[in-house]
């Protein structure tokens, strides 16, 4: 499957996304030629129901004052990102939902089935994002890329060096199988299994996956990483640090339970504060 059509979620409350995530997003479009699609919210918080609260605090003043900065931010945020589009000669659009904080993981889910890929920025403390990239992995079908919000490099632009994280499991070999357009772009590839408590077919299997993305035209790099005490998701963490990578690709672990959606432990880890991007598929 090619990326043709890439969605983006712009944050605009409490806190904007800032411009250069916006700009990462819309070289990775420009660099793959695919349309970028940016989605943002207009926020509605509902009114207080305490009358005493109100008069104490001005509750209403607060909630007024907080969705007019969720309008500025939008538009602010869909006016740059449209000026970086069309200097970049990407195709694009704009959309711009009302809608209250607990409508909107359901909202940017929805409308990431019609993508090929989604884009989430991730803050340091964005509660918010985290929730939105959760209910895009587990509910939308589709591959989703979390970045950090303030990147260290442009690493969308080039994705020279590419990571897999295999463990031999069905959400890896879905992650491997949305991820082929971009492994095939990719100048180094690298499969790493991270070992642990590992049954032995789980490392061996590295080899037949190296020779399945042969037939695809890719070249791999098999490596094994020890643990070495470290959780998963840590693990992960420090060799796409130490390999230098500008994307790593990996299955996304979860489950749904009382109407809750729970992300595995590597998985939660890496969302939480992706330290490059990574393309999650579940």
């Amino acid at each position: 499957m090619a990326f043709n059509d890439a969605l983006l979620h712009v944050s605009s409350y409490p806190d904007p996304t800032p411009v250069a995530a916006v700009e990462q997003a819309v070289g990775f479009s420009a660099a793959l030629g695919a349309r970028i699609s940016a989605l943002t919210f207009k926020v509605e918080i509902p009114l207080a129901s305490n009358i005493v609260a109100d008069m104490l605090l001005d509750i209403t003043g607060m909630i007024a004052a907080a969705r007019r900065r969720s309008v500025a931010h939008a538009q602010n945020l869909i006016g740059a990102f449209e000026s970086m589009a069309t200097k970049r000669g990407v195709t694009h659009q704009q959309i711009i939902v009302s809608c209250t904080t607990v409508q909107l993981p359901d909202i940017v889910t929805e409308r990431a089935r019609m993508h090929d890929v989604t884009m989430v920025p991730i803050g340091k403390h964005a509660d918010l994002q985290q929730q939105v990239a959760k209910c895009v992995i587990l509910g939308s079908g589709r591959p989703t890329i979390v970045f950090p919000e303030t990147p260290k490099k442009q690493q969308f632009s080039s994705l020279e060096v590419v990571g897999v994280a295999w463990d031999f499991s069905r959400p890896a070999a879905r992650a491997v199988a949305d991820a082929l357009p971009l492994l095939q772009r990719a100048k180094t590839v690298r499969v790493v299994t991270i070992t642990q408590k590992k049954a032995p077919d789980t490392r061996s299997s590295g080899g037949e996956l190296a020779e399945h993305l042969a037939c695809h035209g890719i070249e791999a790099v098999l490596e094994e990483e020890d643990a070495a005490g470290r959780t998963i998701g840590q693990a992960l963490k420090e060799y796409a640090t130490a390999r230098d990578l500008d994307l790593l690709v990996m299955g996304a672990y979860g489950h749904s339970r009382l109407r809750d959606l729970i992300l595995g432990g590597a998985t939660k880890t890496i969302v939480a504060n992706p330290p490059l991007p990574v393309l999650l598929s579940h």
